[in-house]
């Protein structure tokens, strides 16, 4: 087989251009059932047009998101060639805020619920189990669409902290019986990255060998659990034995990855959003098809990309 690269046409110069073409039409919105659960998982999923198995990253939104987040960086994904499936997470999605008096409250009882937590990674290790069936089924609009070695994974926030458990950072009192890490998923990317809790930060991370992506901003503050802008650069700087990357964009806050537009102007602020696309496009390039320029931008600081304050390290890319 034939593989068709993940950006097709698109050079790394024009990858800012790619983040900002118009969206594709009619993304298929559905729910699957997760058996073995008893879970409904909303879905959005957006097909590129180009044909053949493709490579496919899994979208986590953040606390009190939906699969409508992250919309610019799944069209972007779409528009290069790649198969973009943003996932809802039931107990931590939107409806937790929705009509809530004291949204704040509310919130952070579902981030404290160790139950969500579970749930999530169940559901991240679920979509890659179902788009690998869905594969196989003919008249499914994933049938004949997955390339089961180009898989991949990204979410913000409560989605990052998912990326990174998915590919192998260690959960204090052991993970609930999940086989983690996923290791279908060659490679994820982590938007506001979430420093481990209760783990010395390398013990937590001395498993991971997945190549992963961190990306924060100079004001990229929570104030459900106070993580500050230089508390997110741990997990790339603990991670020791796979390659890893590090872009932290000059006065990005932490709603300007999550283009959550329900939830109000901060959370889907467009500034940092043609960036963060190309930089994760030029990542996937990097790492996904083992394309030598895009990595070579990326150790190089990926300057057509970024603006001039924005910094990038890397590590074995």
């Amino acid at each position: 087989m034939t593989r068709r690269s993940l950006l097709g046409a698109i050079g790394a110069a024009a990858l800012p251009g790619a983040a900002s073409a118009a969206p594709l039409p009619n993304p298929l919105r559905d729910t699957w059932r997760d058996a073995a659960r008893g879970r409904e998982v909303p879905v959005l999923l957006r097909l590129p047009a180009a044909p053949g198995p493709r490579p496919v990253v899994i979208l986590s939104h953040g606390l009190g998101g939906s699969r409508e987040g992250l919309g610019y960086l799944g069209r972007a994904l779409a528009e290069a060639g790649a198969v973009a499936l943003h996932l809802q997470h039931p107990g931590s999605d939107e409806a937790v805020w929705r009509g809530a008096g004291e949204r704040g409250l509310a919130l952070a009882a579902a981030a404290l619920d160790v139950g969500n937590a579970a749930s999530r990674l169940g559901d991240g290790i679920f979509a890659v189990e179902e788009v690998l069936r869905r594969n196989g089924v003919r008249g499914d609009p994933l049938a004949g669409r997955v390339d089961p070695a180009r898989l991949a994974v990204a979410g913000h926030s409560y989605g990052a902290w998912t990326v990174q458990h998915l590919l192998g950072q260690r959960i204090p009192g052991g993970e609930r019986g999940l086989a983690l890490p996923e290791r279908r998923l060659r490679a994820g990317i982590a938007l506001s990255p979430v420093p481990p809790r209760g783990m010395p930060p390398r013990l937590a991370f001395a498993r991971m060998e997945a190549p992963i992506l961190h990306m924060t901003g100079t004001e990229d503050r929570t104030f459900v659990d106070g993580t500050g802008p230089e508390e997110r650069e741990i997990p790339f700087r603990a991670t020791e034995g796979a390659p890893a990357a590090l872009v932290v964009l000059a006065g990005a806050t932490h709603g300007a990855f999550a283009d959550e537009g329900a939830a109000g102007p901060r959370w889907s602020d467009p500034t940092w959003h043609p960036r963060v696309a190309a930089l994760s496009l030029l990542f996937l390039r990097a790492v996904l098809e083992g394309d030598a320029a895009a990595r070579q931008a990326l150790r190089g600081g990926a300057r057509d990309v970024l603006a001039a304050a924005d910094r990038v390290e890397t590590k074995r890319i």
